[in-house]
């Protein structure tokens, strides 16, 4: 019988011969030695998160960071490029999701998300 260390390194394998995880990290590779923007990236994700929280707590979002955020957002995903890596991250995000969806359910375990 498989321990559950075996079976989350073979999962582990199965995520990086994924078909999410290849085009992403093709991806990433293709943009990564490009500082700016690798730099570009960090600030969206950090105004994204900023905003992410303001709207969980229910506040208004006409302040700098949104606009900042709009403003990446356009920028980034005019570019080919840095659209298809923004793209590959999130459906590698959404199966990541779903895996650990699935193991929380197996484990009966819940973990209460802000607002609920």
């Amino acid at each position: 019988m498989m321990t559950v260390t075996e079976a989350a390194k073979q999962m582990c394998l199965a995520i990086q011969e994924s078909p999410e995880y290849r085009d992403f990290a093709a991806r990433k590779e293709e943009i990564g030695d490009d500082a700016a923007i690798m730099g570009l990236i960090r600030e969206y994700k950090r105004l994204q998160a900023a905003v992410q929280m303001r709207m969980l707590a229910g506040q208004m979002q006409a302040d700098e960071d949104a606009q900042r955020f709009q403003q990446l957002s356009s920028l980034l995903f005019t570019d080919q490029r840095t659209a298809g890596y923004l793209m590959a991250e999130m459906r590698l995000q959404k199966m990541m999701s779903d895996v650990f969806e699935s193991l929380m359910a197996a484990s009966g375990m819940e973990i209460p998300l802000p607002g609920q």
